[in-house]
């Protein structure tokens, strides 16, 4: 019996719908704001995407990693309508609604984080950097901030500085904010040796990390490395930040990548798949850090919005009733057992990494990074019916961010799609 195929291509990629839509777009929207893969969207369900030609996907983009629980998930779909229907916004510090309350009560039950917790929302990544700032600064009275080559922390001024890499987020955007100091990743003995030689660790106020560096090819901490960040911190007073805006919410196979190094951070920063792709964030942590600014000292006109609320709610519920991370450690060992297999066979896969199922593969090429073989391998996915991410500081990863809910027949056919790019460019 013939298997049912997911994929299915009707036309060129780009379609001729697509391209027209392009030509459009090219001439009334910000040059800065170009395209990644040259498609354009109807629909999506699940791990799938439809787009205007008609042409269907699999997805293992996920909104760059916003949607753990899948495009169009059923109940986040009917939250959202039933909220939308009730009200859309207030400001949550003018007129409350009980789902904000809510929404904190259920996550600092999940958080990684003894004794008294608090949390607050916001919009995006982004601002729960910066507000996680925000708060340690308030509490600790000291103005620095360290962060690590590799992070990426967002885009606006604060997040931007703390940001590691140039091109193409920071060349030509400066000046960025001051006291923020930069050491190498997964190395206790440079972040010793910066408190020589460039600030005084009395002067920090936060250190902030990824438990997974994500835009620089999904990096792992080492777990000596967050250990020796919580001693060094609890040594000198000092905020410890996890930055878990790609990571939660299921990705590596715990609800939070925390939970792997069975270290506490003070605050943690979270974005992304929170809320399936409608904009929200937040900052969790401890409650005597969180209470330390002063009255109206953090905020924002939409930060928290109920619609965007309500459907965090349903996030939970699909993570809790579906057992998301217990799936994505699933789909992290297939995908992982596929990309060890690639490594064995095409000499340009260098090296598989990540947790859970935040995954990628580093790709080289005389023993340089190859960022255009990179490129060329998504290109040649799409072409197959499959839609994936660069990553790394050189442009030489392939990323996973696919929703957790990827039903095992497609899952395996976007890895047959993946190894026949990787035939065509590689071999």
């Amino acid at each position: 019996m013939a298997t049912t195929r997911t994929i299915e291509l009707k036309t060129d990629i780009p379609g001729p719908r697509s391209r027209e839509i392009l030509d459009r777009k090219a001439r009334v929207i910000a040059e800065p704001l170009s395209i990644y893969l040259p498609i354009v969207i109807a629909e999506a369900r699940g791990a799938t995407i439809t787009d205007v030609d008609g042409n269907t996907f699999i997805d293992f983009t996920g909104g760059v990693g916003c949607l753990n629980v899948g495009h169009s998930n059923p109940r986040v779909i009917e939250a959202a309508r039933e909220q939308i229907e009730r009200f859309t916004h207030t400001d949550f510090t003018i007129v409350p609604y009980e789902n904000y309350v809510a929404l904190a009560e259920r996550l600092l039950e999940l958080v990684p984080i003894s004794g008294e917790t608090r949390a607050a929302f916001f919009n995006s990544g982004a601002e729960a950097i910066e507000n996680s700032v925000k708060f340690a600064r308030s509490y600790t009275k000291r103005p620095a901030v360290v962060a690590f080559d590799g992070g990426f922390h967002g885009r606006t001024l604060l997040a931007l500085s703390l940001t590691s890499k140039t091109h193409p987020y920071k060349a030509g955007l400066g000046p960025f904010a001051p006291e923020v100091y930069r050491v190498p990743f997964n190395d206790l003995d440079e972040l010793e040796r910066a408190f020589k030689t460039r600030v005084a660790a009395e002067e920090v106020a936060a250190i902030v990390f990824e438990p997974v560096q994500g835009e620089s090819g999904f990096i792992p901490a080492d777990p000596d490395f967050v250990r020796g960040l919580r001693r060094i911190c609890d040594e000198n007073g000092i905020v410890l930040v996890a930055d878990e805006v790609q990571t939660g919410f299921c990705r590596t196979g715990r609800v939070f990548a925390m939970e792997h190094f069975d270290v506490e951070p003070d605050l943690m920063a979270l974005a992304k798949s929170i809320a399936a792709g409608i904009p929200l964030s937040g900052v969790v942590g401890r409650a005597e850090i969180m209470d330390a600014p002063g009255d109206s000292a953090v905020g924002g006109t939409y930060v928290g919005n109920p619609v965007a609320i309500a459907a965090a709610h349903a996030v939970l519920d699909s993570i809790a009733e579906d057992r998301l991370a217990d799936r994505a450690e699933q789909i992290g060992e297939t995908i992982r057992g596929r990309m060890e297999s690639w490594r064995e066979r095409f000499d340009a896969v260098s090296e598989v990494r990540g947790l859970g199922a935040m995954l990628a593969i580093e790709l080289e090429q005389d023993g340089k990074p190859a960022p255009d073989l990179a490129t060329q391998v998504v290109e040649a996915a799409v072409r197959r019916g499959l839609l994936m991410l660069k990553a790394g500081l050189n442009g030489n990863c392939i990323r996973v961010l696919v929703p957790l809910v990827i039903a095992e027949a497609e899952l395996e056919e976007a890895l047959a799609a993946w190894e026949e790019a990787l035939e065509e460019t590689a071999a």
